[in-house]
């Protein structure tokens, strides 16, 4: 099985981090502004990334300090993949963990998600610290 991981440093508190890892005003300013989110464990938070594109993630671990998800529905190589979140505060830093695992195998679908989930951070970054991500429909490809 293969496993993405990256760790990014936020200046920001864990709780603003955790905010926008949660909320629908987060996560639409940092992954994309088409979704639906509740911070609420077994929930399904749903997100669009246009052209039918629809990921579907279960919330299977919910606290301060750590976020799973569970894909159950979007590309194929997804599907029953895990994402995490672990957050630790060091001083008026946030430490995050992302890890990306249970791939079946490494493909070039691995390695381009590989690269969108460290935009996928530096998004964050840049939403906690300056209060503007860059979701999906402002990137370029």
């Amino acid at each position: 099985m293969e496993k993405i991981e990256h760790i990014n440093y936020i200046k920001a508190p864990l709780e603003d981090v955790y905010s926008a890892l949660t909320t629908q005003e987060g996560l639409g300013a940092v992954w994309t502004e088409e979704l639906i989110v509740k911070a609420e464990l077994g929930f399904v938070n749903e997100f669009n990334f246009g052209d039918n594109d629809n990921t579907k993630m279960k919330i299977i671990e919910l606290s301060q300090n750590r976020i799973v998800w569970e894909c159950i529905a979007s590309d194929p190589e997804w599907i029953g993949t895990k994402i995490s979140f672990d957050l630790i505060q060091k001083e008026k830093v946030t430490a995050i963990v992302l890890k990306h695992f249970d791939w079946r195998e490494l493909t070039e679908f691995y390695q381009w998600c590989n690269y969108n989930w460290a935009m996928f951070l530096l998004s964050l970054k840049s939403y906690c610290e300056d209060g503007e991500g860059t979701p999906y429909q402002k990137r370029k490809f």
